[in-house]
């Protein structure tokens, strides 16, 4: 994909670079109005944090389906494989990835959509958790930040792998 990861282009990007810093949660545990924060999507043009509201979690409580969910250790590592496996499949490049129990980040190159990206890391992890029984697992949808630069990119592996609290099932790609 153009410069290796140690090489110089005077900041500039190889054409096609593509990264992405994408972030899904477990179903339940990042509700709308949670005092951790959230953002307002649904609103054409508003955008922008939610002040933390109580009624907002209550809310979104009783409009749950399923039971919440999250990982232990040994679910992290299988969510941690399936990441792995998916990159060598779709031909990503995976430069960090941290599975927490609640949540999980990802530092990825070479992803076109990052919706499907999504859409398929969680298929993945899905599988590999339950076989194919059906189990809700993840909230709707997830977080996707374009990396513009090396600076970017950088920048999300540290957080992705050293501000996220006590490590779980943790990679970093070998050249960074």
């Amino acid at each position: 994909m153009g410069l290796a990861w140690g090489e110089s282009n005077a900041g500039m990007l190889p054409l096609g670079f593509v990264a992405y810093l994408l972030t899904f949660c477990c179903y339940g545990t990042h509700l709308r109005g949670d005092e951790k924060g959230s953002v307002d999507r649904a609103r054409e043009g508003r955008g922008g944090p939610i002040e933390p509201s109580a009624a907002l979690v209550n809310y979104g409580k009783r409009t749950m389906t399923h039971a919440g969910a999250s990982l232990n250790f040994g679910e992290s590592l299988l969510v941690l494989s399936a990441i792995r496996e998916t990159c060598a499949f779709r031909r990503w490049t995976l430069l960090a990835a941290h599975v927490r129990s609640t949540h999980v980040h990802l530092v990825v190159d070479g992803i076109i959509e990052a919706s499907w990206a999504i859409r398929d890391f969680k298929a993945y992890a899905t599988r590999a958790l339950n076989g194919n029984a059906v189990r809700r697992r993840w909230a709707r949808g997830g977080n996707a930040r374009l990396l513009r630069d090396f600076g970017a990119v950088r920048a999300a592996v540290r957080y992705v792998v050293g501000r996220q609290g006590a490590p779980m099932a943790a990679y970093v790609a070998p050249d960074l």
